[in-house]
């Protein structure tokens, strides 16, 4: 169990047959949750516990950003690329050839070309997470960064950009607010599978009284851990694992020990 990083007792480890997961459900039918399920017999609903908001053009003009003063964009999500670029169509902003996107993964870069030229454009590419960025931005640290962003944001950029006295403008371009789940009679599975401190919050928001009881909890990264014991939840499936990256793959290990498979 220790290989695992769960601290597991003998009274929470019980049989695994349904999983609820705080997420949309995938385009494709080939994913690894749809392979969780046949492999293992248990059912796998999904509801997203979120959702995006964008910000009007009104509430915008509040910040009194001037777009065109800035030389760089970073972005570190596809939603930041979708906002960013409707937000500057219905201002009527001209993002200029010159200005330099920093993306923080080919995924997110890719999603870029449906908004712009590639060819002639300056974009730069981080691995996986943000401080993979990083590296590049102190080889620009002479840009004035832009950076589209949601209500709800990690610390670790604005905190890189300060200590390293590099100029950066947040622009607040869409709202994380919770789902209504009032259609949902209960949350009444044997796996709730989150993967963001926002997913907590609305279940606690649509469920005030709620009760884990037997219901295991699994978490995907550190901030979405912590915010399970912060709300004084139990923390069952932490994500990712050494000999586990993925949240289907954390499962799956558990629903082995769980259900008692060899």
């Amino acid at each position: 169990m220790s290989k695992l990083h769960m601290q597991i007792s003998s009274e929470r480890l019980n049989p695994v047959q349904s999983i609820l997961v705080s997420q949309p459900e995938p385009n494709t039918q080939n994913n690894p949750y749809s392979e969780l399920a046949r492999k293992y017999g248990i059912k796998i609903d999904f509801r997203p516990f979120i959702e995006i908001q964008p910000v009007t053009a009104r509430d915008f003009r509040r910040q009194k950003i001037d777009i065109l003063s800035h030389t760089a964009v970073i972005f570190t999500s596809r939603n930041a690329v979708k906002h960013f670029f409707e937000m500057c169509k219905e201002l009527r902003v001209e993002v200029p050839a010159d200005m330099k996107y920093f993306c923080v993964s080919d995924q997110t870069a890719n999603y870029l070309q449906k908004f712009i030229t590639v060819r002639k454009r300056k974009i730069f590419t981080g691995k996986r997470t943000v401080t993979d960025l990083f590296p590049l931005i102190k080889k620009h640290k002479s840009e004035t960064f832009l950076f589209p962003c949601s209500n709800i944001r990690k610390e670790d950029l604005p905190d890189f950009m300060n200590e390293s006295g590099v100029g950066l403008t947040e622009m607040v371009l869409y709202r994380t607010v919770a789902s209504d789940l009032s259609d949902l009679s209960d949350v009444n599975y044997d796996v709730l599978a989150f993967y963001s401190p926002s997913g907590i919050q609305s279940l606690l928001e649509n469920f005030p009284e709620f009760k884990q009881n037997k219901t295991r909890i699994a978490a995907f990264g550190p901030t979405t851990s912590n915010a399970v014991r912060e709300a004084n939840l139990v923390l069952d499936i932490e994500a990712p694992l050494p000999n586990a990256p993925s949240m289907t793959g954390a499962l799956e290990a558990y629903i082995k020990l769980a259900n008692n498979i060899q």
